[in-house]
């Protein structure tokens, strides 16, 4: 089969890899769309050790299982491998799994190819009439559906919320529609970025602001799904006495926290990675149901087209929140 294989920083090749092996429990699945992850884009620029070259990256796919008994049924994938009988598990926290796997991280090839073998636990039936581009989608949107889900319920008031997402990437967008979808009726997303800015106001549920219209504001809730220093910072600074903040971005530093402030205020600070199997469940229904918008905000490409969009993105050239690559 063909596959992207990330080979060495800043290199990728299109080329003829071993398709994956089928154990008993799991499913092959031809892949459709597969979105670029920013943790893919840290281990395209060298930055991400637990992602050694060479590897086939991508872990937000959706395809269609080929043989065995759902022969032809249409799936979006959770990536995410657990075990399903540590404490962690049972405890219906399986993103905590001690034994965790996830796709594009050894020893489990990516989605970065024309199929992957998956258990069957892992696969989410995608309703007729529903894109596969779209359904690529639930895996990103879990990762934000999951850290909101947290945040509302670490409130300690019924108060109407309101909400700050810091960053209109994939992660931030989907934590916006997330907020909306959760019952926040008041959701801020700030996006420093012109172009960005203009592509995500065509169809918002939500308002779009510049850091500079929302300084001095706090808010309920505040989402940092960018994970620098300056945007902790920022969202130390944003979020009310007695309010939450989530970390959801990878981007790097320590820095940035207001400790004192969020020690003296009672703020919350919830660290998040990934979701659980009901998180994505309750995603993809969200999604199938129309209740997280038009999930436009996309831009597809071949998957041997894939050196060149992950130069794009790294350049600032992809408008769109989100890359989908199509074997």
């Amino acid at each position: 089969m063909k596959a992207l294989v990330y080979t060495a920083p800043e290199a990728l090749e299109f080329r003829d890899v071993p398709e994956p092996e089928e154990a008993a429990d799991t499913h092959l699945v031809r892949i459709d769309s597969v979105g670029i992850c920013g943790s893919d884009m840290h281990a395209y620029l060298g930055h991400d050790d637990r992602r050694p070259a060479p590897l086939i990256l991508g872990h937000e796919g959706a395809g269609i299982i080929t043989g065995g008994p759902r022969d032809g049924e249409r799936v979006t994938i959770n990536p995410l491998v657990t075990c399903g009988v540590c404490p962690a598990c049972l405890s219906g926290r399986d993103n905590l799994c001690e034994t965790r796997q996830i796709i594009s991280m050894p020893p489990r090839e990516g989605a970065f190819a024309q199929y992957v073998s998956m258990p069957g636990r892992n696969l989410v039936t995608v309703p007729d009439g529903f894109s596969l581009e779209k359904a690529a989608l639930a895996e990103p949107i879990a990762v934000s559906w999951h850290a909101v889900r947290l945040g509302i319920e670490a409130l300690a008031d019924d108060r109407k919320h309101t909400a700050l997402v810091i960053g209109g990437g994939a992660i931030g967008v989907a934590a916006a529609i997330s907020l909306v979808a959760q019952g926040v009726p008041n959701v801020t997303l700030v996006e420093p970025n012109k172009i960005r800015r203009a592509y995500l106001g065509l169809n918002a549920g939500y308002t779009i602001a510049t850091p500079e219209e929302v300084e001095d504001m706090q808010f309920d809730i505040v989402v940092d799904g960018v994970g620098y220093d300056a945007t902790r910072a920022s969202a130390s600074a944003a979020v009310r006495p007695g309010g939450v903040i989530l970390h959801i971005g990878l981007g790097g530093g320590s820095g940035g926290l207001d400790i004192r402030r969020i020690t003296l205020q009672e703020i919350a600070f919830i660290g998040t990675y990934t979701y659980t199997a009901q998180d994505f469940r309750d995603t993809a229904r969200a999604m199938f149901e129309g209740r997280l918008g038009p999930l436009d905000w996309v831009e597809t490409r071949p998957l041997s087209e894939g050196a060149r969009a992950f130069a794009d993105i790294r350049g600032g050239k992809v408008a769109a929140p989100k890359l989908i690559l199509k074997p």
